[in-house]
């Protein structure tokens, strides 16, 4: 007897569903692979949680209780002792922090400052050599203060503090008794320690900033901390008491939202995947329900309504999502339970997350099965429609009508609108020195004209898959036959072609962008790093003047300094303005490595040539070629334009000219300045520069002599943060080519089940299994191409539109390696994509174009 439920509609769509389970984990996979990677973002912030939270050492768990002071008063001795006092408090520490300049080098050293007692369960430092100071006039310092200033036990210190009239500044020299480690921060900056009250004489002051408490218990009972906390409040009016646990609590928080600001960033990125894995999903569920065009027809041939047999699609859609969905949480909660040992391996030390996140983990299913049901919406609708005379033809090929009027005006719509905004922007980029630039709106409205180009790609992408195949297949049609049908394979289906070559194009679009706009943003960080450090020390007077004419020789010839320039500035007028005018090389400017011209060159200036800096060449309309008059000492000087910067100038520079110009205009021979770098790497071979400077600074015209110690290693740390984060980015945007080529592999694998009788009769007309793997091969790496093609068209004008909104001086630096490397990767992964669904095809029998479809 027939099964009334199997003969429903839902039934039979079930029924489908459990026949062929390939061909619908087929279409799930790219929803799999993004349940994976959101999930796996939830776990990894769970890993973060976990591993910061139990590395975290901020407060000691000794302290019971945290009183600081209100009012804007310090807590004073008189208060600390009376604290101290109280029934139910064991220990008491106060806590201050401050620093001082160092004395002693010609090289500007700062020493921070901060109050510990050394031992005991509130200590924040560990001893690991020699002594903790017990008396005054004694400091313990931190490893970063041993290893930067070359200090050990014995070592002694020269601190500048100010004198008690505030005016002048008073020297007090300290002995270094111990080097310590600190467990509470990773020695940001060079510290020293000493108790409370010591350092509190040392640094002037009277008072504590905070007070750490331990409490312990009473001769009757344990102390409450309620009572004692109004005890305190009481021996400290106006105090705020805190417990201990809540002052780590809210560190730990804090520790933990810092480590998170990458993740979130990922998280924004983690929905361009998401949108890759719908578009591919989409595509699927259309070649799926195309292939059964036959079963459909059928059904409305026995009186399924076109409503019903929608929503039974849909129904279809969602339990393959809710499965995928499943399969993706497990997925990645078993790779986040693995990542901890197999990361111990290596030497990181990871925390276990303590459990799976059951809220992330349904919202994840179900978000899912949501996605899959925007996915298969469109293809559903356009599926019911079918007619009963379809059930007496074969199945569709599953282009449809992929080219229709509408989806070609809408594409066309999207592109003059994504022009018009791309114009806009254009027209009314920033120029140097504008600051009243909404740079956040106009990166708002280029991110919008960008969705619409790629709107616009996806409409017309059907009516682009030809021209632009046969703009880049011209090779592979003298390869033989197998490339020949590859590419009419290709261009016979461009609809198909299409959906899967928009959603590389995608992910291309975006690494490409990331790679283009980081190269730039790079070059422009070495150029900024040029101008703000362009040496380790520079010196100049400390009142105007000049400096000494033989110092640079003598600063030469010292064995640790390497690269020293003397060069002269000067005052000049311009258009009725103040300028610096200086002599420069800016080719020996940190080798000239990052410096760059914005137009002409930096290369030889020639005699009564200018370089200008950005500022001026706008204000004053210049470029290089043009004509500049400045005035020195009330005579014109005519120069000409050799090249201008894209940002500011070294130093402080806004015109430069070879020396003998300067010479020429009057100015003095003896240089103003000096710079230098270290010899040596690292911060031993910054002590001994630093050395060599201060043992070369003797005489009167030498001495009044000053050294910065310019900070090259903090903005080399700022360019590897920059690296990082686009890392990063880079690595998130990669999931959306992974869900790219997921769908090349599954296009590829229901075109061959499609497709089985053309390769059937391409085997009966002589082709053999090789040629015939070879062209499904060629035909996957198309989709490469044509989505590489199509993405980088759109990444580069857009990159250069992004850089010059978000960094008006910054040059457009195209990374043809980088991006040749990324296509190159692409073509070769989406081949090898094709590999199983070509090795299945070359299998195909010759008998199979005499038989029946499937």
């Amino acid at each position: 007897m027939r099964n009334p439920w199997r003969a429903t509609v839902l039934g039979s769509q079930v029924a489908e569903l459990l026949r062929r389970p390939g061909r619908f984990a087929a279409t799930g996979l790219s929803l799999l692979i993004a349940a994976f990677v959101v999930f796996g973002t939830v776990m990894a912030q769970q890993i973060i949680t976990a591993t910061v939270v139990g590395n975290f050492r901020g407060t000691p768990e000794a302290v019971s209780l945290v009183a600081e002071p209100g009012g804007g008063e310090d807590i004073g001795e008189d208060r600390l002792r009376a604290v101290r006092g109280i029934p139910g408090v064991t220990e008491a520490v106060g806590r201050l922090e401050g620093g001082a300049p160092l004395d002693g080098s010609a090289v500007e050293r700062y020493l921070a400052l901060s109050a510990d007692p050394g031992t005991g369960a509130l200590a924040e430092v560990r001893l690991t050599e020699g002594t903790y100071p017990s008396g005054p006039g004694r400091l313990a310092v931190d490893t970063r203060a041993a290893r930067e200033y070359g200090l050990a036990p014995g070592s002694s210190l020269t601190l500048l503090q100010p004198a008690p009239d505030g005016d002048t500044t008073r020297r007090v020299t300290v002995e270094v008794s111990g080097i310590v480690r600190s467990t509470a921060t990773d020695d940001t900056e060079p510290t020293g320690y000493a108790p409370g009250p010591h350092l509190g004489r040392l640094l002037g002051v009277s008072g504590y900033s905070r007070v750490d408490i331990r409490t312990g218990t009473t001769s009757s009972a344990p102390a409450d901390p309620a009572r004692l906390a109004e005890r305190i409040r009481q021996a400290v009016p106006g105090a705020q008491v805190r417990s201990g646990d809540e002052v780590r609590r809210q560190e730990a928080r804090q520790a933990v939202s810092e480590a998170k600001d990458t993740l979130e960033l990922v998280t924004v990125f983690l929905a361009v995947a998401v949108g890759a894995a719908v578009l591919v999903a989409t595509s699927t569920f259309r070649i799926v329900f195309a292939r059964r065009v036959r079963q459909l027809a059928l059904l409305r041939a026995i009186g399924a309504t076109p409503r019903r047999l929608a929503a039974a699609l849909v129904a279809e859609g969602a339990v393959v999502g809710l499965l995928a969905g499943a399969t993706g949480v497990l997925a990645a909660w078993g790779c986040g339970l693995l990542v901890p040992p197999v990361a111990g391996r290596f030497g990181h030390d990871l925390s276990v997350p303590p459990h799976l996140p059951p809220v992330e983990a349904v919202l994840t299913v179900l978000g899912t099965g949501l996605l899959a049901v925007l996915a298969v919406l469109a293809p559903s609708l356009s599926a019911s429609r079918v007619s009963p005379l379809q059930a007496l033809r074969s199945a569709a090929s599953g282009e449809g009508t992929a080219n229709g009027p509408g989806r070609t005006v809408l594409g066309l719509l999207c592109a003059v609108g994504a022009a018009l905004l791309a114009r806009q922007q254009y027209t009314g980029l920033p120029q140097p020195g504008d600051t009243d630039h909404d740079r956040f709106a106009a990166l708002t409205l280029v991110v919008l004209s960008g969705g619409l180009a790629f709107l616009a790609l996806i409409a017309l992408g059907p009516r682009l898959v030809r021209p632009v195949l046969a703009a880049v297949a011209v090779p592979l049609r003298r390869t033989g036959a197998a490339g020949r049908l590859a590419v009419a394979g290709v261009g016979g289906a461009p609809g198909r072609a299409a959906s899967v070559s928009v959603v590389v194009a995608l992910g291309v679009c975006l690494v490409g962008s990331t790679l283009t706009c980081l190269a730039s943003l790079d070059a422009y960080e070495r150029y900024r790093q040029a101008v703000e450090a362009p040496a380790d020390f520079r010196l100049y007077p400390r009142d105007s003047g000049t400096l000494d004419r033989s110092l640079a020789a003598d600063l030469a010839s010292r064995p640790g300094l390497a690269d020293v320039t003397a060069f002269r500035t000067a005052e000049v007028v311009e258009s009725a303005r103040s300028a610096t005018i200086s002599d420069l090389d800016l080719t020996a400017v940190r080798s000239g490595a990052g410096l760059t011209a914005r137009t002409g060159s930096l290369d030889r200036l020639a005699p009564a040539h200018v370089v200008v800096d950005a500022g001026h060449a706008h204000r004053l309309g210049l470029r290089a070629g043009d004509r500049v008059t400045l005035t020195f000492e009330g005579h014109p000087v005519q120069l000409t334009v050799a090249a201008t910067l894209p940002g500011a100038g070294p130093y402080g520079g806004n015109f430069f000219v070879p020396a003998a110009d300067l010479t020429r205009m009057g100015a003095d021979a003896a240089p103003t300045e000096i710079t230098a770098n270290a010899s040596g790497s690292g911060a031993q071979g910054r002590i001994r520069a630093q050395q060599a400077i201060t043992d070369t600074l003797t005489g009167p015209r030498r001495g009044d002599g000053r050294i910065i110690a310019e900070d090259s290693a903090g903005q080399a740390g700022e360019s590897d943060d920059l690296r990082t984060m686009a890392t990063t980015v880079i690595m998130v945007l990669g999931l959306t080519v992974l869900v790219a080529v997921a769908g090349v592999a599954t296009t590829a694998s229901l075109t061959v089940v499609e497709r089985k009788r053309e390769f059937g009769l391409l085997r009966a007309l002589g082709l053999g299994g090789a040629a015939v793997h070879r062209m499904v091969t060629v035909e996957c790496a198309l989709y490469g191409v044509l989505g590489g093609v199509l993405g980088l068209a759109l990444a580069l004008p857009y990159s250069w539109l992004v850089v010059r909104v978000a960094e008006t001086g910054a040059p457009f630096s195209v990374p043809a390696g980088q991006l040749a490397a990324v296509f190159t990767a692409l073509v070769l992964v989406t081949a090898t994509a094709g590999m199983v669904p070509a090795l299945r095809a070359s299998r195909t029998s010759p008998t199979v174009a005499v038989a029946g479809s499937d």
